[in-house]
């Protein structure tokens, strides 16, 4: 699976991203509210990278590509839930908003779902950005809902119905 955006090649992840993601995934910068810390090793990049290739080809999780070079991954690891995270060397420049619209529209036109869903820490005001500029909207609140390294971290809930999306494309 492959879609291609005007700076931007997303696609199925493969064995030979390792080294790529490991560089995001260790990225303290990268994971600050990713889901888990920073990886330590890159056995934990492997085994992580494992459950995304072992998904298979048709799951709408994609690697970022950006001539030629991994910089990041966007999509959804289960559905409906939108996930993603970029190197820093690469933030700023609206490559993330790229790739999760990419993504988004890629699963509206090939599933049968009403809505998508996005759990973001309120204080990533980068994400809550890129998310309402898609049109998410906030659709609730809730405390200590994470544990990451030993931190609890609370979730802003978004969702985006296929009506709002088509209507925002439209517009």
């Amino acid at each position: 699976m492959e879609i291609l955006t005007p700076r931007l090649t997303l696609r199925s992840a493969r064995p030979d991203d390792l080294a790529a993601m490991h560089s995001v995934l260790s990225d303290p910068r990268a994971t600050r509210w990713w889901s888990t810390p920073p990886h330590q090793t890159v056995e934990q990049t492997r085994i992580w990278l494992r459950g995304m290739i072992a998904n298979g080809p048709d799951h709408p999780d994609f690697v970022i590509e950006r001539d030629g070079v991994v910089i990041g991954k966007a999509g959804f690891f289960r559905l409906p839930e939108v996930g993603y995270i970029l190197h820093p060397d690469h933030w700023g420049q609206g490559f993330a908003g790229e790739a999760v619209a990419a993504a988004v529209d890629h699963v509206f036109a090939t599933r049968d779902l009403a809505d998508l869903i996005a759990d973001v820490d309120p204080e990533n005001a980068a994400s809550i950005r890129l998310l309402e500029r898609l049109g998410f909207v906030r659709t609730g609140f809730a405390e200590r809902t994470w544990e990451i390294a030993g931190e609890w971290k609370d979730s802003l809930y978004y969702g985006l119905s296929r009506a709002d999306r088509a209507a925002r494309l439209r517009a």
